[in-house]
């Protein structure tokens, strides 16, 4: 029987593993991978104390950390279900190569995070990191001097527009939405739409319906329909695509309470409606999703799990 089983390797993951090997517990880090979408996140200049660094290299750091412990990080586990059995849980996991495991533990901490939402059309899975990115802040400065094209209509979008502007050759912004919607972006800022609108080398494209993306090797355009419902082609060099973020939390639908996205409801001690099931980050209903956030919220979490821990009865 463990005592913890954290889920995740980036910031909930690290942070909560530190202060679980300080209290000498008995548990296991797994994850897919060191880092999730920090390791994702291209140039991080808000992370106290370093004022710029790569995510990738601070994704790592984390894990150095956490390894200065002792500590062994087991990757490559994706996690199937997790069961309440009495005062207890059962966390299942698998590997790509088929290999399965399972644990029985006291408490579990959830920081899986979230990924980018996909278009889900025709080309995007062959050109997939060859001219399409989810993360303009990783991906954008490939692009300088080249046209572009961002889709989506919130905040993510218009700030991928903007780093663009200052990059691209041309910029087009795709929205489903009409202009008299908020300025054709009813889930993002005002400041940030005036801002766009501002940019000499941005075209806004209103009520457009992305319909294919282009290519053979790499991308060379996209295709889309016009409010008039009429077929449309950009030639282009790159895809930014912000059409929102996904809970990694599939595997906790029905044991634990999900909001109306998919992410998981905590309080303000990490807990779920389940006790002895804790998760913070990103992967829950937190209203920012900040690395220092996640560090700060995997922290509570462990120090409430600890303290559930010292309680917990056979």
């Amino acid at each position: 029987m463990l005592d913890l089983v954290i889920i995740g390797g980036a910031a909930v993951g690290c942070s909560s593993a530190i202060y679980a090997v300080r209290r000498k517990l008995n548990f296991k880090l797994i994850t897919e991978n060191i880092g999730g979408e920090v390791a994702l996140s291209g140039v991080v200049n808000n992370w106290p104390g370093i004022i710029d660094i790569q995510g990738f290299e601070l994704a790592q750091k984390f894990a150095e950390h956490v390894r200065s412990y002792g500590v062994e990080i087991d990757e490559g586990w994706t996690v199937s279900g997790i069961t309440p059995v009495k005062n207890y849980h059962v966390v299942k996991a698998q590997k790509a190569d088929g290999a399965t495991a399972e644990w029985q533990t006291k408490a579990v901490i959830i920081g899986t995070g979230i990924h980018p939402r996909r278009l889900g059309l025709p080309g995007e899975d062959k050109l997939d990191r060859k001219g399409i990115t989810y993360c303009t802040v990783c991906d954008g400065p490939l692009f300088k001097n080249k046209v572009t094209a961002t889709i989506g209509a919130g905040n993510s979008a218009l700030e991928s527009a903007l780093m663009m502007a200052g990059i691209s050759k041309k910029v087009y912004v795709l929205s489903k939405y009409a202009e008299s919607e908020a300025g054709g972006f009813p889930k993002g800022d005002a400041i940030l739409v005036d801002k766009l609108k501002q940019s000499p080398n941005v075209e806004f494209l209103y009520e457009a319906t992305t319909t294919e993306i282009v290519g053979e090797a790499k991308v060379a355009g996209l295709r889309y329909t016009n409010k008039a419902g009429e077929a449309q082609e950009l030639m282009l060099e790159g895809v930014m695509v912000h059409i929102g973020m996904i809970p990694n939390s599939q595997f906790a639908k029905g044991v634990i309470t999900l909001d109306a996205q998919s992410q998981i409801v905590a309080d303000s001690k990490c807990r779920t409606n389940v006790a002895g099931i804790f998760a913070a980050g990103d992967v829950t209903d937190v209203p920012y999703k900040q690395i220092g956030i996640a560090a700060g919220q995997g922290i509570v979490a462990a120090l409430a799990a600890i303290e559930y821990i010292n309680l917990w009865k056979e």
